[in-house]
């Protein structure tokens, strides 16, 4: 659970901004998204396998 102090004076919104933000960087809701759909490890080794190939080919048109 987040806790956010609100100080003496702060705006409403500048606290809902920081909420936000420290929300955001826990990461839940990208972890809700992904538990949504189960995928098979295969299917995860398949796109990890093109994202590395599709990188390794960005680097290499790089360097020539």
């Amino acid at each position: 659970m987040l806790i956010i102090p609100v100080k003496e004076g702060e705006n409403i919104d500048r606290a809902l901004k920081r909420f936000k933000r420290k929300f955001d960087k826990t990461g839940t809701m990208r972890q809700l998204r992904k538990r949504q759909q189960y995928t098979k490890p295969s299917v995860k080794r398949r796109a990890e396998i093109q994202k590395a190939e599709y990188i390794q080919g960005l680097r290499d048109s790089e360097e020539i």
